[in-house]
């Protein structure tokens, strides 16, 4: 029997797509977690009574950790082999989800929270390096790229409806269990269906490049929370200081390193710099929009959760099969056009929220469906850009830097688009006379404090209150529309000129 030849790739088999659906386990259940919490908030404050402090920093702590951590830990998977460290940060998510669910005080589950951050971290990195490992066929791994990356807006769509079917019937602690029984088969399947890989020749362990990126990343994201939730102020300040600084230092310490823990020379690769924006901007606006969309469909509409969650899935189904299509489509068309493309289509669902009207959810619900058409399209092959520009021995950390680039745009989704709402929302917002000094507060601050405030309230006041917050935050809705599809635009045209000498991407 004739060998294949050299040149051309081993197509994968069954075992190679079975390993693929063990693979996307972690990244739904991370990406579902980011957002299942913030339903549970109610039913925690009842239960632990924590601080104001502490109930921020049971959002705040996990994507905190989680962010500091995504470099180091691709690194270290590229020494210490990825597959274990898959398997050592399922482990490890699953036993300290069991521990949050069963928390007893609200420092407990802060403490569980970081933990979760620190396995997670290990996690991510991880499965989409291991993928290029799996697939190597260029079509056969775009396709696994695409069902990889849709694993991030569906999980990011799913978590309201999960959030809201399990607080339905269970208690608050139901929504951490959750990571037990998915994480159980990729423990069970993922030593048989998925094979070791690593940096043959890694380099030494740099604890002080982690300690400094880490601070960077930690303060970075510290600052835009800070940003989105309270405006400037001295602390946002200093954390950006912090996170300028303790990043320079880490390039610097890169540069001089004869084997660096983040090798910057990727950066030179267009294409690799390209998909790396492209996420970045698609990770932004797409956590922007369901940050506007789910309190419009609940607040405005008077949707329960797990019907808003409902209504966001046609947007993940179009998301999902954008990014399955695709695959099909670059051998014929550069990957300049697509990218440029998907992010054009991107920018139309914004302007459909810019232009339309609001009242119903309809157009909400149409144009995340067209939002998720570009996305799906754009993230599919900027992940296959990412990984095909670097070595196989530097995958863990090129998987690393993609992930950070995701985590980053959701904390910027939030700073950024969120801003845009809340600011013009408190600047338009009219309180009638009469109120206590605490409600008119509360009501001034959000819609979801004005909505609060108005059900105490006889009809006279509440009904003038909720028109004019509901105008307020549409009008700060259709601003955030308009500031994301012109990031779109722009970063359509940054990122077809960086790809517009890369050619029609190999099928075979």
């Amino acid at each position: 029997m004739l060998s294949p030849a050299p040149d051309v790739p081993v197509r994968a088999g069954a075992r190679e797509w079975a390993a693929l659906v063990v693979l996307i386990l972690p990244v739904l259940l991370i990406s579902v977690d980011n957002t299942v919490l913030n339903f549970a908030l109610p039913e925690i404050s009842r239960e632990l009574s924590p601080t104001g402090t502490q109930l921020l920093w049971m959002v705040d702590a996990y994507p905190l950790v989680l962010a500091g951590l995504l470099v180091p830990m691709g690194s270290l998977g590229d020494r210490v082999g990825r597959r274990r460290l898959l398997l050592v940060g399922s482990t490890g998510f699953a036993a300290v989800s069991a521990l949050a669910a069963f928390a007893p005080t609200g420092e407990v589950l802060v403490a569980a929270r970081a933990l979760l951050g620190l396995f997670g971290s290990m996690l991510m990195p991880a499965t989409l390096s291991l993928l290029r490992n799996l697939f190597h066929d260029p079509t056969q791994r775009r396709a696994a790229i695409a069902v990889w990356a849709t694993g991030f807006s569906a999980g990011g769509v799913l978590g309201p409806v999960v959030g809201g079917l399990l607080l339905q019937h269970f208690w608050w602690g139901s929504v951490f269990l959750l990571a037990v029984p998915v994480l159980l088969p990729l423990l069970a399947l993922a030593p048989v269906l998925v094979p070791e890989s690593r940096n043959p020749a890694p380099g030494p362990v740099d604890v002080p490049s982690a300690a400094l990126i880490m601070t960077a990343m930690v303060a970075l994201v510290y600052g835009l929370k800070e940003l989105g939730g309270h405006g400037p102020s001295p602390g946002v300040l200093a954390a950006g200081v912090v996170s300028v600084a303790a990043g320079v230092l880490f390039v610097r310490r890169q540069l001089r390193s004869p084997v660096p823990m983040l090798d910057l020379r990727l950066f030179r690769h267009a294409p690799f710099t390209g998909g790396l924006l492209n996420n970045l901007v698609v990770s932004t606006t797409f956590i922007g929009f369901l940050f506007f969309v789910s309190q419009h469909l609940q607040l405005v509409e008077g949707m329960p959760p797990l019907e808003a969650g409902l209504a966001l899935m046609p947007g993940a189904v179009v998301t999902i099969v954008s990014g399955l299509l695709v695959v099909h489509v670059v051998g014929f068309v550069p990957p300049a056009l697509v990218l440029g493309g998907g992010l054009l289509v991107m920018a139309s669902g914004f302007l459909l929220v810019l232009l339309g009207d609001l009242s119903g959810g309809l157009v909400l619900v149409v144009a995340l469906m067209v939002v998720g058409l570009g996305s799906g399209a754009a993230q599919t092959i900027a992940g296959d850009l990412i990984l095909t520009e670097v070595a196989p021995e530097q995958a863990g950390a090129a998987s690393a830097i993609s992930e950070t680039a995701y985590e980053l745009g959701a904390g910027l989704g939030v700073a950024v688009l969120g801003t845009a709402v809340t600011a013009t929302y408190a600047r338009r917002v009219t309180v009638p006379p009469g109120l206590e000094p605490e409600q008119a507060a509360t009501a001034s601050e959000t819609l979801g404090g004005a909505v609060d405030v108005a059900a105490v309230l006889g009809p006279d006041a509440a009904g003038p209150l909720l028109a004019s917050s509901v105008a307020a935050f549409e009008a700060g809705v259709h601003l955030s529309a308009g500031i994301g599809a012109a990031l779109l635009a722009g970063t359509a045209v940054v990122v077809g000129l960086l790809l517009r000498r890369v050619p029609r991407l190999r099928r075979r």
